[in-house]
Protein backbone atom coordinates (compact mmCIF):
# COMPACT_ATOMS: atom_id res chain seq x y z
CA UNK A 1 0.00 0.00 0.00
CA UNK A 2 1.41 3.41 -1.11
CA UNK A 3 2.02 6.15 1.64
CA UNK A 4 1.01 9.23 1.56
CA UNK A 5 3.25 12.19 3.08
CA UNK A 6 0.61 12.80 6.02
CA UNK A 7 0.28 8.76 6.00
CA UNK A 8 4.25 8.97 6.78
CA UNK A 9 4.30 11.38 9.17
CA UNK A 10 1.45 9.67 11.73
CA UNK A 11 3.72 7.00 11.55
CA UNK A 12 5.25 5.73 14.92
CA UNK A 13 9.63 6.09 14.59
CA UNK A 14 9.99 2.29 13.39
CA UNK A 15 8.10 3.02 10.08
CA UNK A 16 10.72 4.48 8.63
CA UNK A 17 13.59 1.91 9.93
CA UNK A 18 15.26 0.21 7.85
CA UNK A 19 16.26 -3.72 6.98
CA UNK A 20 19.99 -3.48 6.08
CA UNK A 21 19.84 -1.31 2.94
CA UNK A 22 16.30 -1.41 2.18
CA UNK A 23 13.90 1.08 3.63
CA UNK A 24 10.63 -0.52 4.26
CA UNK A 25 9.08 3.25 4.51
CA UNK A 26 7.92 2.97 0.35
CA UNK A 27 8.01 6.76 0.40
CA UNK A 28 11.74 6.49 1.41
CA UNK A 29 12.52 3.64 -1.43
CA UNK A 30 10.91 5.70 -4.02
CA UNK A 31 13.56 9.02 -3.02
CA UNK A 32 16.36 6.16 -2.70
CA UNK A 33 15.75 4.86 -6.10
CA UNK A 34 16.06 8.37 -7.77
CA UNK A 35 18.69 9.18 -5.45
CA UNK A 36 20.67 6.06 -6.30
CA UNK A 37 19.82 6.97 -10.92
CA UNK A 38 20.69 10.46 -9.86
CA UNK A 39 24.09 9.60 -8.33
CA UNK A 40 25.13 7.04 -11.09
CA UNK A 41 24.62 9.85 -13.19
CA UNK A 42 27.01 11.83 -11.57
CA UNK A 43 29.57 9.90 -11.09
CA UNK A 44 29.93 8.83 -14.55
CA UNK A 45 30.38 12.64 -15.36
CA UNK A 46 33.07 13.76 -13.06
CA UNK A 47 35.90 11.77 -13.65
CA UNK A 48 35.37 12.38 -17.52
CA UNK A 49 34.07 16.12 -17.44
CA UNK A 50 37.78 18.05 -17.59
CA UNK A 51 39.55 15.49 -19.89
CA UNK A 52 36.17 15.35 -21.97
CA UNK A 53 36.69 19.36 -22.44
CA UNK A 54 40.68 19.37 -23.11
CA UNK A 55 41.17 16.27 -25.28
CA UNK A 56 38.00 16.06 -26.83
CA UNK A 57 37.04 19.75 -27.42
CA UNK A 58 40.70 21.30 -27.23
CA UNK A 59 40.01 23.86 -24.28
CA UNK A 60 42.94 24.77 -22.08
CA UNK A 61 43.22 23.44 -18.97
CA UNK A 62 43.51 27.09 -17.32
CA UNK A 63 40.63 27.95 -19.63
CA UNK A 64 38.61 25.27 -18.63
CA UNK A 65 39.07 26.04 -14.82
CA UNK A 66 38.25 29.54 -15.21
CA UNK A 67 35.26 28.94 -16.79
CA UNK A 68 33.83 26.27 -14.00
CA UNK A 69 35.12 28.45 -11.33
CA UNK A 70 32.65 31.11 -12.93
CA UNK A 71 30.41 28.75 -13.50
CA UNK A 72 30.50 27.72 -9.84
CA UNK A 73 29.74 31.29 -9.17
CA UNK A 74 26.29 30.94 -11.01
CA UNK A 75 25.48 28.14 -9.11
CA UNK A 76 26.14 29.64 -5.66
CA UNK A 77 23.31 32.22 -6.46
CA UNK A 78 21.26 30.15 -8.02
CA UNK A 79 19.85 28.44 -4.65
CA UNK A 80 17.69 31.00 -3.44
CA UNK A 81 15.74 31.80 -6.04
CA UNK A 82 15.39 28.11 -6.73
CA UNK A 83 14.24 27.55 -3.11
CA UNK A 84 11.66 30.31 -3.35
CA UNK A 85 9.73 29.06 -6.59
CA UNK A 86 9.94 25.47 -5.20
CA UNK A 87 8.31 27.15 -2.10
CA UNK A 88 5.33 28.86 -4.26
CA UNK A 89 4.71 26.08 -6.98
CA UNK A 90 5.71 23.17 -4.93
CA UNK A 91 8.97 20.85 -4.71
CA UNK A 92 8.01 18.24 -7.29
CA UNK A 93 7.82 20.57 -10.43
CA UNK A 94 10.28 22.98 -9.54
CA UNK A 95 13.23 19.94 -9.07
CA UNK A 96 11.45 17.94 -12.24
CA UNK A 97 11.91 21.29 -14.02
CA UNK A 98 15.82 22.06 -12.61
CA UNK A 99 16.68 18.07 -13.47
CA UNK A 100 15.11 18.16 -16.75
CA UNK A 101 17.43 21.33 -17.86
CA UNK A 102 20.35 19.62 -16.32
CA UNK A 103 19.92 16.74 -19.16
CA UNK A 104 19.40 19.50 -21.28
CA UNK A 105 22.69 21.04 -20.40
CA UNK A 106 25.13 17.78 -20.67
CA UNK A 107 23.82 16.63 -24.03
CA UNK A 108 24.49 20.24 -25.48
CA UNK A 109 28.19 19.15 -24.01
CA UNK A 110 28.40 17.06 -26.65
CA UNK A 111 28.03 19.69 -29.48
CA UNK A 112 29.93 22.31 -28.00
CA UNK A 113 32.89 23.34 -30.44
CA UNK A 114 33.45 26.66 -28.63
CA UNK A 115 35.09 28.53 -25.97
CA UNK A 116 31.56 30.50 -25.96
CA UNK A 117 28.97 27.50 -25.92
CA UNK A 118 31.27 25.58 -23.54
CA UNK A 119 30.82 28.66 -21.22
CA UNK A 120 27.25 28.87 -21.77
CA UNK A 121 26.26 25.02 -21.15
CA UNK A 122 28.64 25.41 -17.58
CA UNK A 123 27.16 28.27 -16.27
CA UNK A 124 23.62 26.44 -17.39
CA UNK A 125 24.27 23.11 -15.52
CA UNK A 126 26.02 24.54 -12.45
CA UNK A 127 23.51 26.76 -12.18
CA UNK A 128 20.70 24.38 -12.23
CA UNK A 129 21.97 21.46 -10.38
CA UNK A 130 23.13 23.59 -7.68
CA UNK A 131 19.74 25.01 -7.28
CA UNK A 132 18.42 21.87 -7.71
CA UNK A 133 20.68 20.61 -4.62
CA UNK A 134 18.34 22.86 -1.94
CA UNK A 135 15.84 22.52 -3.53
CA UNK A 136 15.76 18.96 -3.19
CA UNK A 137 16.87 19.31 -0.23
CA UNK A 138 13.81 20.91 1.01
CA UNK A 139 11.32 18.53 -0.59
CA UNK A 140 13.25 15.85 1.92
CA UNK A 141 11.93 18.60 4.75
CA UNK A 142 8.29 18.08 3.40
CA UNK A 143 7.70 14.19 3.23
CA UNK A 144 10.54 12.82 5.88
CA UNK A 145 9.06 12.73 9.44
CA UNK A 146 11.20 15.05 11.53
CA UNK A 147 12.10 12.13 13.84
CA UNK A 148 13.32 10.66 11.55
CA UNK A 149 14.17 13.30 8.49
CA UNK A 150 17.81 13.22 9.54
CA UNK A 151 18.28 9.32 9.63
CA UNK A 152 16.51 9.32 6.07
CA UNK A 153 18.82 11.69 5.04
CA UNK A 154 22.12 9.49 6.32
CA UNK A 155 20.35 6.29 4.51
CA UNK A 156 20.11 8.66 0.89
CA UNK A 157 23.28 9.54 1.51
CA UNK A 158 24.45 6.04 1.75
CA UNK A 159 22.70 5.51 -0.86
CA UNK A 160 24.39 8.57 -3.06
CA UNK A 161 27.75 7.17 -2.26
CA UNK A 162 26.95 3.76 -3.51
CA UNK A 163 25.50 5.32 -6.97
CA UNK A 164 28.61 7.57 -7.34
CA UNK A 165 31.33 4.73 -6.64
CA UNK A 166 29.12 2.88 -9.26
CA UNK A 167 29.10 5.44 -11.65
CA UNK A 168 33.23 6.72 -11.10
CA UNK A 169 33.87 2.64 -11.91
CA UNK A 170 32.30 3.30 -15.45
CA UNK A 171 33.62 6.43 -15.85
CA UNK A 172 37.08 4.42 -15.33
CA UNK A 173 36.34 2.22 -18.22
CA UNK A 174 35.95 5.39 -20.27
CA UNK A 175 38.93 7.12 -18.90
CA UNK A 176 40.77 4.07 -19.94
CA UNK A 177 38.88 3.87 -23.79
CA UNK A 178 40.44 7.75 -24.14
CA UNK A 179 38.03 8.10 -26.98
CA UNK A 180 35.23 10.44 -27.98
CA UNK A 181 32.40 7.84 -28.29
CA UNK A 182 33.41 7.20 -25.00
CA UNK A 183 33.32 10.15 -23.23
CA UNK A 184 30.50 11.25 -25.12
CA UNK A 185 28.38 8.31 -24.36
CA UNK A 186 28.99 8.63 -20.48
CA UNK A 187 28.06 12.38 -20.98
CA UNK A 188 24.29 11.12 -22.96
CA UNK A 189 23.84 8.52 -20.07
CA UNK A 190 24.25 11.17 -17.24
CA UNK A 191 21.81 13.05 -19.26
CA UNK A 192 19.06 10.49 -19.56
CA UNK A 193 19.61 9.71 -15.94
CA UNK A 194 18.85 13.56 -14.86
CA UNK A 195 15.91 13.19 -16.75
CA UNK A 196 14.59 9.97 -15.50
CA UNK A 197 14.97 11.64 -12.06
CA UNK A 198 12.83 14.17 -13.03
CA UNK A 199 10.02 11.80 -13.78
CA UNK A 200 10.41 9.96 -11.00
CA UNK A 201 10.40 12.88 -8.72
CA UNK A 202 6.92 13.83 -10.60
CA UNK A 203 5.36 10.14 -10.01
CA UNK A 204 6.12 10.76 -5.72
CA UNK A 205 2.74 9.62 -4.72
CA UNK A 206 0.01 11.45 -3.19
CA UNK A 207 0.79 15.32 -1.93
CA UNK A 208 4.49 14.48 -1.56
CA UNK A 209 6.51 17.40 -2.19
CA UNK A 210 3.60 20.00 -3.35
CA UNK A 211 3.42 22.92 -2.05
CA UNK A 212 1.55 23.26 2.29
CA UNK A 213 -2.16 24.51 1.18
CA UNK A 214 -2.22 25.45 4.80
CA UNK A 215 1.17 27.92 5.74
CA UNK A 216 1.15 31.34 4.82
CA UNK A 217 3.41 33.29 2.51
CA UNK A 218 6.52 34.44 4.19
CA UNK A 219 6.88 37.80 4.53
CA UNK A 220 10.02 38.05 1.70
CA UNK A 221 11.98 35.63 -0.56
CA UNK A 222 14.76 37.29 0.91
CA UNK A 223 13.92 35.86 4.45
CA UNK A 224 16.96 33.66 4.57
CA UNK A 225 19.40 35.59 3.18
CA UNK A 226 18.22 38.30 6.13
CA UNK A 227 18.31 36.02 8.55
CA UNK A 228 22.02 36.13 10.36
CA UNK A 229 21.40 34.00 12.63
CA UNK A 230 20.75 30.96 10.23
CA UNK A 231 23.32 32.35 8.09
CA UNK A 232 25.94 32.26 11.33
CA UNK A 233 25.07 28.80 11.48
CA UNK A 234 25.29 28.27 7.51
CA UNK A 235 29.33 29.88 7.52
CA UNK A 236 29.78 27.82 10.22
CA UNK A 237 28.94 24.34 8.63
CA UNK A 238 30.55 25.58 5.33
CA UNK A 239 33.51 25.79 7.46
CA UNK A 240 33.00 21.98 8.33
CA UNK A 241 32.26 21.65 4.92
CA UNK A 242 36.05 22.36 3.53
CA UNK A 243 36.99 18.71 4.43
CA UNK A 244 35.28 17.50 1.52
CA UNK A 245 38.04 19.55 -1.23
CA UNK A 246 40.61 18.65 1.55
CA UNK A 247 40.05 14.76 0.82
CA UNK A 248 39.76 15.52 -2.87
CA UNK A 249 42.12 17.94 -3.42
CA UNK A 250 44.36 18.56 -0.62
CA UNK A 251 45.38 15.52 0.32
CA UNK A 252 46.24 13.84 -3.00
CA UNK A 253 48.77 17.38 -3.79
CA UNK A 254 50.25 16.54 -0.31
CA UNK A 255 50.78 12.94 -0.84
CA UNK A 256 52.86 13.56 -3.85
CA UNK A 257 54.47 16.78 -3.09
CA UNK A 258 55.38 16.40 0.51
CA UNK A 259 55.51 12.14 1.55
CA UNK A 260 57.13 8.86 -0.11
CA UNK A 261 53.75 7.55 0.00
CA UNK A 262 52.61 5.28 -3.19
CA UNK A 263 50.63 7.73 -5.66
CA UNK A 264 47.79 5.60 -5.70
CA UNK A 265 46.92 6.07 -2.12
CA UNK A 266 45.01 9.22 -3.03
CA UNK A 267 42.65 6.61 -4.88
CA UNK A 268 42.67 4.27 -1.59
CA UNK A 269 41.73 6.90 0.08
CA UNK A 270 39.00 8.19 -1.77
CA UNK A 271 37.74 4.43 -2.04
CA UNK A 272 38.30 4.01 1.74
CA UNK A 273 35.84 6.90 2.82
CA UNK A 274 33.08 6.82 0.13
CA UNK A 275 32.60 2.91 2.06
CA UNK A 276 33.32 3.97 5.49
CA UNK A 277 30.99 6.57 4.73
CA UNK A 278 28.08 3.94 3.45
CA UNK A 279 28.62 2.03 6.28
CA UNK A 280 28.70 4.38 9.53
CA UNK A 281 26.59 7.34 8.07
CA UNK A 282 23.48 6.15 9.45
CA UNK A 283 24.66 5.06 12.78
CA UNK A 284 26.24 8.34 13.14
CA UNK A 285 23.11 9.73 13.14
CA UNK A 286 21.96 8.14 16.51
CA UNK A 287 21.29 10.93 19.05
CA UNK A 288 21.73 13.79 16.52
CA UNK A 289 17.91 14.25 16.01
CA UNK A 290 17.55 17.34 18.28
CA UNK A 291 19.23 20.21 18.01
CA UNK A 292 21.35 19.93 21.37
CA UNK A 293 22.49 16.76 19.87
CA UNK A 294 23.21 18.22 16.36
CA UNK A 295 25.89 20.63 18.44
CA UNK A 296 27.48 18.09 20.01
CA UNK A 297 28.19 16.28 17.06
CA UNK A 298 29.53 19.28 14.83
CA UNK A 299 31.79 20.10 18.14
CA UNK A 300 33.07 16.39 18.36
CA UNK A 301 33.59 17.05 14.06
CA UNK A 302 35.51 19.66 14.63
CA UNK A 303 37.73 18.17 17.12
CA UNK A 304 37.99 15.27 15.13
CA UNK A 305 38.97 17.42 12.09
CA UNK A 306 41.80 19.01 13.73
CA UNK A 307 43.05 15.51 14.68
CA UNK A 308 43.44 14.34 11.45
CA UNK A 309 44.79 17.71 10.32
CA UNK A 310 47.51 16.41 12.83
CA UNK A 311 47.66 13.05 11.56
CA UNK A 312 48.42 14.26 7.86
CA UNK A 313 50.96 16.23 9.00
CA UNK A 314 53.04 13.59 10.04
CA UNK A 315 53.32 11.80 7.21
CA UNK A 316 56.10 14.08 5.88
CA UNK A 317 59.80 12.15 5.96
CA UNK A 318 58.15 8.35 6.67
CA UNK A 319 59.07 5.51 4.93
CA UNK A 320 56.30 4.67 2.27
CA UNK A 321 55.02 2.28 4.03
CA UNK A 322 54.67 4.24 7.34
CA UNK A 323 52.96 7.03 5.51
CA UNK A 324 50.64 4.78 3.81
CA UNK A 325 49.55 3.63 6.94
CA UNK A 326 49.12 6.83 8.85
CA UNK A 327 47.46 8.68 5.90
CA UNK A 328 44.80 5.49 6.18
CA UNK A 329 44.46 6.40 9.75
CA UNK A 330 44.02 9.65 9.04
CA UNK A 331 41.19 9.21 6.62
CA UNK A 332 39.78 7.07 9.00
CA UNK A 333 39.45 9.78 11.58
CA UNK A 334 38.51 12.28 9.13
CA UNK A 335 35.63 9.90 7.83
CA UNK A 336 34.29 9.69 11.71
CA UNK A 337 34.65 13.56 11.39
CA UNK A 338 32.61 13.87 8.29
CA UNK A 339 29.36 11.78 8.99
CA UNK A 340 28.97 12.92 12.79
CA UNK A 341 28.93 16.89 11.06
CA UNK A 342 26.57 15.94 7.88
CA UNK A 343 24.19 14.53 10.49
CA UNK A 344 24.88 17.56 12.47
CA UNK A 345 24.54 20.01 9.34
CA UNK A 346 21.02 18.26 8.30
CA UNK A 347 19.45 18.71 11.88
CA UNK A 348 20.81 22.52 12.20
CA UNK A 349 20.21 23.36 8.32
CA UNK A 350 16.22 22.15 9.00
CA UNK A 351 15.62 22.93 12.76
CA UNK A 352 16.14 26.59 12.18
CA UNK A 353 14.62 27.01 9.27
CA UNK A 354 11.74 28.96 8.79
CA UNK A 355 9.28 26.05 8.08
CA UNK A 356 6.92 28.59 5.96
CA UNK A 357 10.35 28.46 3.52
CA UNK A 358 12.23 25.66 3.70
CA UNK A 359 12.93 25.93 0.03
CA UNK A 360 14.70 29.30 0.31
CA UNK A 361 16.63 28.12 3.35
CA UNK A 362 17.61 25.16 2.03
CA UNK A 363 18.88 27.11 -0.95
CA UNK A 364 20.88 29.28 1.36
CA UNK A 365 22.28 26.61 3.40
CA UNK A 366 23.50 24.83 0.25
CA UNK A 367 24.99 27.55 -1.35
CA UNK A 368 26.81 28.02 2.07
CA UNK A 369 28.54 24.39 0.79
CA UNK A 370 28.91 25.51 -2.33
CA UNK A 371 31.27 28.34 -1.77
CA UNK A 372 32.78 26.65 0.67
CA UNK A 373 33.71 23.92 -1.89
CA UNK A 374 35.05 26.80 -4.44
CA UNK A 375 37.16 28.11 -1.90
CA UNK A 376 38.57 25.08 -0.27
CA UNK A 377 41.18 24.02 -3.13
CA UNK A 378 42.70 27.45 -2.34
CA UNK A 379 42.43 27.42 0.94
CA UNK A 380 43.97 24.12 1.33
CA UNK A 381 46.65 25.20 -1.30
CA UNK A 382 47.93 28.17 0.56
CA UNK A 383 47.87 26.59 4.00
CA UNK A 384 48.87 22.49 4.25
CA UNK A 385 50.39 22.30 0.78
CA UNK A 386 52.79 25.72 1.08
CA UNK A 387 53.43 25.88 4.72
CA UNK A 388 53.57 22.02 5.82
CA UNK A 389 52.66 21.35 9.20
CA UNK A 390 52.01 24.82 10.16
CA UNK A 391 49.80 24.99 7.64
CA UNK A 392 47.53 22.05 8.58
CA UNK A 393 47.89 23.42 12.13
CA UNK A 394 45.99 26.39 10.69
CA UNK A 395 43.46 24.53 9.61
CA UNK A 396 43.04 22.26 12.53
CA UNK A 397 42.88 25.58 14.37
CA UNK A 398 40.11 26.82 11.86
CA UNK A 399 37.81 23.47 12.08
CA UNK A 400 37.99 23.73 16.17
CA UNK A 401 36.96 27.03 15.80
CA UNK A 402 33.76 26.10 13.38
CA UNK A 403 33.01 23.05 15.75
CA UNK A 404 32.73 25.22 18.69
CA UNK A 405 31.14 28.34 17.40
CA UNK A 406 27.93 26.14 16.02
CA UNK A 407 26.91 25.82 20.06
CA UNK A 408 26.15 29.73 20.53
CA UNK A 409 25.06 30.24 17.13
CA UNK A 410 22.50 27.76 17.30
CA UNK A 411 21.55 29.32 20.43
CA UNK A 412 21.47 32.77 18.99
CA UNK A 413 19.34 31.67 16.41
CA UNK A 414 16.82 29.71 19.00
CA UNK A 415 16.35 32.64 20.82
CA UNK A 416 14.13 34.32 17.76
CA UNK A 417 11.10 34.77 18.72
CA UNK A 418 9.61 33.66 15.68
CA UNK A 419 11.37 30.09 15.37
CA UNK A 420 9.24 28.53 18.41
CA UNK A 421 6.32 28.91 15.93
CA UNK A 422 7.52 28.32 12.58
CA UNK A 423 10.90 26.37 12.87
CA UNK A 424 10.71 22.68 12.38
CA UNK A 425 10.75 20.71 15.64
CA UNK A 426 13.37 18.06 15.34
CA UNK A 427 13.15 17.03 19.09
CA UNK A 428 11.94 13.42 19.44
Amino acid sequence: MTLSPTDVRHKSPAATRFLGTLPTDPLLLRLSLFTLLNAFGRGLFFPVSVLYFTRVIGLGATSVGVGLTVAGLFGIAAGVPAGWASDRWGRRPVLAALWTGCGVMLAAYTVIGSYASFLAAAIGYAALCQASMGVRNALYADVLPARTRVEGRAHLRMVTNVGMGAGGAFGALALQADSRAGYTALILVDAVAFVVSAVLVLRLPGGAGRRTVGHARVESPLRAVRDLPYLGVTVLNAVLALQYSLLRVGLPLWIVRHTDAPRWSAALLMVLNCALVALLQVRATRGVEDLPGAVRAMRRSGLLLALACAVFACTAGLSPLWALTVLVVGAVVQVLAEVLSAAGGWTVGYGLADARAQGVYQGVFNSGQAAATMAAPALVTVTAIEHGAAGWAVLGALFVAAGLGVGPAVRWARRDAWRGEHADSVSP
